[in-house]
């Protein structure tokens, strides 16, 4: 293998236990719930040394995408006020709407993309797709590249 870092996108419970509790450790420190490593290791059961062996290599899909640009894709009904009411729900979540086209509606729906930049985001990239997917009107909505 070359010295290149090379990285793989995998699926959590597909990996090994300890990178997860190292990315929970992680999480518990960035959000104050634990304010020592001692404390977060602690918490989800993992060594310190553990800790520090993993922890610049291991994080979450949504962390490597903050603060970038990101294409969403969302399939919307073809009724009057839907587009407004799908960009209010990404409003409220800290995504900064850069670019959006909507094609022509046919058989009632819409494919709408919008390229939008993340470093403000409040929430998580699968929070945001989940609060969208629940909007009355929106049919799918999905990442297409970040």
């Amino acid at each position: 293998m070359s010295d290149c870092a090379k990285y793989f996108i995998v699926e959590a419970t597909s990996m090994p236990e300890i990178f997860r509790k190292v990315a929970e450790a992680k999480r518990l420190l960035e959000t104050g719930e634990e304010s020592t490593v001692n404390g977060a290791v602690h918490a989800v059961g993992i060594s310190r040394s553990a800790f520090y062996k993993y922890k610049d290599a291991v994080r979450p899909f949504n962390d490597m995408l903050h603060g970038r640009i990101v294409t969403f894709q969302t399939l919307l009904k073809d009724e009057p006020g839907q587009l407004s009411r799908m960009l209010n729900v990404f409003a409220g979540t800290g995504v900064n709407i850069l670019t959006i086209n909507q094609s022509i509606p046919v058989n009632g729906c819409a494919i709408v993309t919008m390229t939008a930049e993340t470093s403000q985001i409040q929430h998580t990239l699968e929070e945001v797709l989940g609060e969208v997917s629940a909007s009355a009107g929106v049919i799918k909505c999905e990442i297409l590249a970040g």
